[in-house]
């Protein structure tokens, strides 16, 4: 089962993580992970670095059994994401315990790009959970306001490098359409929370959401909830694990009636 964690440096890592790694100012993407990369071959896994990325001359050499997918950074998620599992596959047929990922991401001025941005790391972490993999996404605050990095570290279950913060509530793959949710979601982050449910009913009609390790959901965050599943026609969402003020404050509010497309288990 997986769980959210903060980590104190990428040496902790297990497969099926997904990290959220904030980078030293003056880092580069392979110096700031060069132990993450070089653990690669002690541990029997496969390095895939995502780019577009420059190697400086003066840089160690990548393991042998790295790989790195120049991707210009207008690529197409799904066909990054289809290349990544083209290559999850190479390396289980050639021996490989697992595959490293390793990529910088970077913001957006295009228009819906901050709810892109969580979809398709949303993706990423459900290839994540039902591959084994280890994927770190490293982001360069020095690029990122607070309140953006804030929203995107929210659907990475984990967390490590300078100034990383635990999020206010953060949603994850736990496998087959679920998405265990952990935190307070209130009116600050019910806009992120809306966008992150969203994106998890994209490809998928119905979807499961545990809200065991969460301890509070306000009006707002209700509504955005509600709001999420009505966003696309036929939408069912599953709320299992609620603690009994939550499925409270749920009946109070009205929603617990015949044809709200959310329904709060008992």
């Amino acid at each position: 089962m997986r769980a959210a964690r903060t980590l104190a440096t990428l040496d902790e890592v297990e497969l099926g993580d997904h990290v959220c790694r904030l980078m030293q100012p003056s880092a580069t993407l392979l110096s700031d992970a060069r132990a993450y990369v070089a653990d690669g071959a002690l541990y029997g896994d496969k390095v895939l670095v995502i780019g577009p990325i420059d190697v400086p001359r003066t840089a160690k050499p990548l393991p042998s059994a790295a790989v790195i997918l120049d991707f210009p950074s207008t690529a197409d998620p799904e066909s990054i994401l289809a290349a990544v599992r083209r290559e999850v596959r190479t390396a289980m047929s050639q021996g490989f315990r697992s595959v490293r990922v390793l990529t910088e991401r970077m913001p957006s001025s295009a228009p819906h790009g901050a709810e892109d941005l969580l979809a398709q790391e949303m993706r990423l972490d459900e290839f994540a959970a039902e591959s084994g993999a280890i994927v770190v996404c490293a982001f360069r605050p020095s690029l990122w306001d607070a309140s953006a990095l804030e929203r995107v570290a929210c659907v990475h279950p984990h967390e490590t490098g300078t100034r990383a913060q635990r999020p206010t509530f953060r949603m994850f793959s736990t496998g087959a359409d679920g998405w265990s949710v952990d935190g307070v979601i209130d009116s600050d982050c019910a806009a992120t929370f809306n966008a992150a449910v969203r994106a998890a009913v994209r490809n998928t009609p119905k979807i499961r959401l545990r809200f065991d390790a969460l301890e509070m959901i306000d009006a707002a965050g209700m509504h955005a909830l509600v709001d999420a599943a009505r966003h696309l026609p036929d939408r069912r969402i599953l709320v299992e694990g609620a603690n009994d003020t939550v499925r409270l404050c749920w009946e109070l509010a009205g929603y617990a009636a015949p044809g709200v497309p959310v329904v709060m288990a008992a």
